[in-house]
């Protein structure tokens, strides 16, 4: 299978510049970010401390993809940067999964709430927040939460990141 598969990658390798590579990693992740923001504020899906932390790295990823599309003789370098931001993501949505499925336990509170003013507003403000919890999955599709899919989706992206400048690197074209 992996013979079969040689002259794809060849040809694909060939044909994507490290602009366009960087283009699409910046496309990837905006559109994360609005898969995200729909599910927020389109479904209600209120987002845990956990959830915003794995939006940091695509932020960051859009940045480094369109830097490197303009500064193309940096692109390879932000190439390398969004595969290990990709990839820390990974990380974090590992843990969040784990979180979920109760195979540990996740950060000590989920949000400080504002403690100035008189007892009453503190009070309002508290009664009117709502918790949103990292140990609960508000959404499953197939039995797996929004953060099982970004464990695989982002350690993918990464190991992608990371085999398109080594397999670049293979055939000279670096």
């Amino acid at each position: 299978m992996i013979k079969t598969l040689k002259p794809l990658i060849d040809t694909l390798i060939e044909l994507i510049s490290p602009r366009t590579a960087c283009l699409m990693i910046a496309l990837i992740s905006a559109l994360s970010l609005v898969a995200a923001l729909t599910a927020q504020f389109g479904f209600g899906l209120k987002p845990c401390d956990l959830c915003l932390m794995q939006r940091i790295p695509f932020s960051i990823n859009i940045i480094l993809g369109v830097l490197g599309a303009i500064i193309t003789s940096r692109a390879r370098m932000m190439i390398g940067a969004s595969g290990l931001s990709f990839v820390i993501n990974s990380c974090i949505a590992f843990y969040h999964s784990g979180v979920e499925r109760k195979w540990w336990s996740g950060l000590s509170g989920c949000s400080t709430p504002d403690m100035t003013g008189s007892i009453e507003e503190i009070m309002a403000r508290i009664q009117a927040t709502d918790v949103v919890r990292c140990d609960e999955i508000p959404w499953e599709m197939f039995g797996l939460s929004m953060a099982n899919y970004n464990v695989v989706m982002c350690l993918g992206l990464g190991i992608g990141c990371f085999l398109y400048l080594y397999l670049k690197k293979q055939k000279g074209l670096a």
